[in-house]
C-alpha cells in the first residue's frame, strides 16, 4: 500500500520563550515490509537540526530554536510503500537484545491486577505465540477504547483499573502482562491509515511488540484487535511511550504552553494535501 502521512506539531506560548530544545522521533526507517520513499521536515522558524539514532535504533532529529519565539510549527510530511507482513518485523534496527525488553518502567509495572489478568489468559495458551494473540483479545474486549482524555501520565495499572484508555493505555497494558509472563515487550509509535476514511486524526497510533522464540518482533495492537499490516507505519520503539514519544524537550522561558497536533494519512497524495 502507498500511504501519505501528514503529521503536524504546533507550540504556542504565553510569553516569549529563549531557547527551545525538543528530540523529535518522527522519521520511520525503511525495513521489510515498509521502505520509505521521501520524508522531510519543516520548521515554521529558524532552527538547527542534528540526526542521529538513539540507543534503540529510532532515528532522531533534535531540533535547537534560539529566541524570542512565541510560536513553534513542526511539519512532517511524507511517502511509504507498506506490505502486509503479520505484524512479523525483520531487517530494522536492533542494537538491543530482546531481554532488556523484559525491564519494568514507571509506566509499564505491572500490579496484581495485571499479573492475575496475564496469568489467566496463559493458563490455556499453546506456547508464546498463541498467549500474545490471546492477551491482545481478551485486552481488547476489556478495556474499552476511548479516543477522549489521553494522558502521557497514566500508568498501565491506573488505565487497567479504569476499564478504558487511548490507544497508548492498550500498548502499556499488553507489555506490562507480556512482561509479567517473561515475554519481552516493547512500545511502538507510528502511524496508522483508517480504512473507514478518516484520514484526520488528533494524534499519532500506538501499539506494542512481543519478541516470541523462532519469530523475533511480532507487532500486536490491542486497541484494533489485530497484528500490524500494510495499513500501519513503523515509526519508533522503547520500554514506554517516554521513549519513544514523538517529540519530548525542554523550553527557557516563562508562561503557559499549547500543544496542538494534527495527523493525516492518506492512501492518496491529492486528498492528503487537501486536508495539510
Amino acid at each position: 500500500m502507498r500511504l501519505f502521512v501528514h503529521h503536524r506539531t504546533e507550540y504556542s506560548f504565553s510569553e516569549p520563550q529563549r531557547r527551545v530544545v525538543q528530540r523529535a522521533r518522527i522519521v520511520p526507517s525503511s525495513f521489510v515490509g515498509q521502505n520509505i520513499i521521501d520524508w522531510q521536515i519543516d520548521v515554521g522558524c529558524d532552527v538547527r537540526l542534528r540526526s542521529a539514532r538513539d540507543g534503540y535504533g529510532n532515528e532522531t532529529t533534535m531540533l535547537y530554536v534560539d529566541g524570542p519565539v512565541e510560536r513553534i510549527s513542526i511539519t512532517v510530511s511524507g511517502e511509504v510503500l507498506t506490505e502486509n507482513r503479520a505484524g512479523m518485523v525483520e531487517g530494522a534496527p536492533e542494537p538491543l537484545p530482546p531481554m532488556v525488553f523484559l525491564r519494568a518502567t514507571h509506566l509499564t509495572n505491572a500490579d496484581k491486577a495485571i499479573i492475575d489478568f496475564a496469568e489467566g489468559v496463559a493458563a490455556d495458551a499453546q506456547g508464546p505465540l498463541d498467549t500474545a494473540h490471546r492477551l491482545m483479545r481478551a485486552l481488547h474486549e476489556k478495556v474499552r477504547f476511548d479516543a477522549t482524555g489521553m494522558d502521557v501520565d497514566r500508568t498501565a495499572a491506573d488505565a487497567f483499573a479504569n476499564g478504558h484508555g487511548v490507544c497508548q493505555d492498550h500498548a502499556h497494558i499488553f507489555v506490562a502482562a507480556a512482561r509479567a509472563l517473561d515475554i519481552p515487550a516493547r512500545y511502538v509509535s507510528g502511524h496508522l491509515y483508517r480504512r473507514d476514511g478518516g484520514s484526520a486524526q488528533t494524534a499519532a497510533h500506538a501499539w506494542a511488540e512481543a519478541h516470541i522464540p523462532d519469530y523475533g518482533w511480532i507487532g500486536f495492537d490491542p486497541a484494533n484487535d489485530l497484528c500490524p499490516d500494510e495499513a500501519y507505519i513503523r515509526v519508533a520503539v522503547g520500554l514506554d511511550y517516554r521513549e519513544a514519544a514523538p517529540l519530548v524537550g525542554a523550553r527557557i522561558g516563562g508562561g503557559i504552553e499549547v500543544l496542538d497536533v494534527g495527523v493525516s494519512v492518506s492512501d492518496t497524495q491529492s486528498q492528503l494535501q487537501t486536508q495539510s
